[in-house]
C-alpha cells in the first residue's frame, strides 16, 4: 500500500487516534492510581490519630493511666469524630481487651473483632511490641486496601498496644466511577471511529473501484471515454462530471480532428488523383484523335474498347477514393473468422493460379463457440486487397498465406489478422508510407488497396500494420478488438 494513498492516509489517521486514546486511559489510569494513593494516605492519617487518641484517652496526668476511663470507653471517645476507623487495645497475654466502631453504619452497634482481619491484627500488634514504636500496615485486595496502624500502649500494660483499622474502597466511589467513565467514553470512541474509517474506506474503496472498472471497460466507435456514473460520494462526484465533461470534449475534438484528417488527406491526394486521371484521359484522347483520322471501323472498334478500358480504370480509382474519404458505418455481427477466411482465399484461386502463386489459410487456435464483432462485409473488402497485393507481388511458385489468432495484449483481447507473402518485400524506402494513399511500387496500382485496409482497421477501432521480414517477403497484420463494446 502505498504511503500517499487516501486509504493508507486515513489508516494512519485511525492509527494516531488509536494511539491517542491508548496515552488517554494511560492518564486516566494514573490519575484513578495517584487518586487512590491520596486516599490510602488519608487512611492513613486517619489510622494514625484514631491510635493517638485512643493513647490520649487512656493516659492522665504526668503520663500515668487514668483510672476512671476504661478501655472500652476511651477507644469509643478516641474513634467517635473519625469515619469507618475502628479500633481497640490489644494484649499479648489476653489478646483484645476493648474494641469500638461508633460510626459503624449498620444495624446496631459493632462490638466484637472483625474474624476475617484477626490475625493481621495480632500479627501487627506484636510487631509494635516488638520495636517498641507506632507501626503501619497495608493489605491491598481486589476492591479494597485494609490500613492498620498499632501504637504501643505502656500506661495500660507493658504488653499492650493500641490499634486501629480503615478500610478504603478504591474500586469505589468519584474516583472509580469517573475511570469508568473514562474507559467507556474511550472505548466508545474508539469502536465508533474505527467502524466509521472502516465503512468509509471500503465504500470509498468499492466506489473508485467501480470508476476503474467503467474507465478500463472498453468503450464504443464513438467514444472516447466512457460515461461515468455518479457514486453518490460529492468529492468523487465532482471528478466524474469533470471527466464527463472532458470526455465530451475530447469526443467533440476527435469528431473534428477525424473531418480534418480526412480533409487533410483529400488535399494530399488531390494532385495524385490528377496524375492518375490525367493519364486514363490522355490515352482516351489518343485513341479517339486515332480513330477519327483512320476511318478504319476495325480500328474504330479496338479504340472505343481502350476507351472503355480507361473508363474502367478511372471509375475503380474514383470508387476508391470515395470509400477511403467517406466515413465508415460499422454494422457489427459475431462473425466466424475462419469461415470468411476460406472464403476470401477461394474467390482469388483463380487469379492465383494463373500467375502461378498459392493461397493457403493456415490453421489458427480460434475458440469454436466464441466469434468476433466485426463488420464481415468490411473486412471481406480489406482481406481482398491484402491478398490480392500478395499475389501480386510474388513471383511464379510464390505463396501467399491468410491466418487468424486470438491475443491478449495490456489485457485486451484481440483478432490478428496476417497475410504474408514470399515476394521480394517493401521497398525499404517505401515502408513509412506504405499505407499512405498511392504509395505503391507497381506501375499500373493505384496504391489505395493498403489505404483502405488501414482505414477499415481503425473503423474497427483497431489498425494495420506492415511486418518487415528481410529476403522472406511482407506480411500485413490488422489488429482488432475481439469484442469492442
Amino acid at each position: 500500500m502505498r504511503i500517499d494513498s487516501l486509504r493508507a492516509r486515513l489508516l494512519a489517521l485511525w492509527i494516531m487516534l488509536l494511539a491517542s486514546c491508548a496515552a488517554t486511559a494511560y492518564l486516566l489510569y494514573g490519575l484513578y492510581t495517584q487518586s487512590t494513593t491520596v486516599q490510602v494516605a488519608e487512611a492513613e492519617v486517619a489510622a494514625t490519630r484514631g491510635c493517638r487518641a485512643i493513647i490520649d484517652r487512656m493516659t492522665g496526668e504526668r503520663g500515668r493511666r487514668a483510672p476512671e476511663t476504661s478501655p472500652e470507653r476511651a477507644t469509643a471517645l478516641a474513634l467517635a469524630g473519625l469515619p469507618g476507623v475502628e479500633g481497640g487495645v490489644w494484649t499479648a497475654a489476653k489478646g483484645p481487651v476493648a474494641y469500638a466502631f461508633p460510626t459503624y453504619e449498620g444495624t446496631g452497634p459493632k462490638t466484637d473483632v472483625p474474624a476475617a482481619e484477626r490475625s493481621a491484627i495480632e500479627e501487627i500488634n506484636a510487631e509494635a511490641l516488638r520495636v517498641e514504636h507506632a507501626v503501619t500496615l497495608r493489605r491491598p485486595s481486589r476492591t479494597q486496601v485494609l490500613v492498620l496502624q498499632s501504637c504501643p500502649l505502656r500506661v495500660y500494660a507493658p504488653d499492650a498496644t493500641a490499634w486501629t483499622m480503615l478500610r478504603t474502597h478504591v474500586n469505589e466511589g468519584p474516583a472509580y466511577s469517573r475511570l469508568l467513565a473514562g474507559f467507556g467514553f474511550l472505548a466508545i470512541t474508539v469502536v465508533g471511529s474505527a467502524v466509521f474509517l472502516g465503512r468509509f474506506l471500503i465504500g470509498f474503496s468499492r466506489r473508485i473501484a467501480r470508476l476503474e472498472a467503467a474507465l478500463a471497460a472498453p468503450v464504443a466507435e464513438t467514444e472516447d471515454l466512457p460515461h461515468l456514473s455518479a457514486t453518490g460520494e460529492p468529492e468523487l462526484d465532482r471528478l466524474v462530471d469533470a471527466l464527463n465533461a472532458a470526455g465530451e470534449r475530447l469526443r467533440a475534438a476527435h469528431e473534428r480532428a477525424m473531418g480534418a484528417e480526412r480533409l487533410a488527406a483529400v488535399g494530399r491526394l488531390a494532385a495524385n488523383l490528377a496524375h492518375e486521371v490525367r493519364n486514363p484521359i490522355a490515352a482516351m484522347r489518343l485513341k479517339a484523335e486515332n480513330a477519327l483520322a483512320s476511318g478504319d471501323p476495325e480500328r474504330s472498334a479496338t479504340a472505343l474498347r481502350a476507351v472503355l478500358g480507361q473508363i474502367a480504370r478511372v471509375d475503380a480509382l474514383l470508387r476508391d477514393l470515395l470509400n477511403l474519404t467517406q466515413p465508415r458505418s460499422i454494422a457489427r455481427s459475431p462473425t466466424p473468422v475462419s469461415g470468411l477466411l476460406r472464403e476470401c482465399t477461394q474467390l482469388h484461386e483463380d487469379f492465383a493460379r494463373a500467375k502461378g502463386v498459392s493461397v493457403a489459410v493456415e490453421p489458427g487456435d480460434l475458440p469454436g463457440d466464441d466469434h468476433p464483432h466485426l463488420d464481415r462485409a468490411q473486412i471481406a473488402r480489406a482481406l481482398d486487397n491484402l491478398i490480392l497485393n500478395g499475389i501480386q507481388h510474388c513471383p511464379s511458385g510464390g505463396r501467399v498465406a491468410v491466418a487468424a489468432e486470438r491475443v491478449v495484449r495490456d489485457g485486451a483481447l484481440l483478432l490478428v489478422l496476417r497475410v504474408s507473402d514470399t515476394g521480394k518485400g517493401v521497398d525499404p524506402a517505401l515502408r513509412p508510407r506504405i499505407f499512405e494513399p498511392f504509395a505503391t511500387s507497381r506501375p499500373e496500382g493505384t496504391g489505395l488497396g493498403l489505404a483502405i485496409v488501414r482505414e477499415i482497421a481503425r473503423a474497427h477501432r483497431g489498425d494495420a500494420r506492415l511486418v518487415t521480414r528481410e529476403g522472406e517477403g511482407a506480411a500485413f497484420l490488422m489488429e482488432l478488438p475481439w469484442r469492442p463494446s
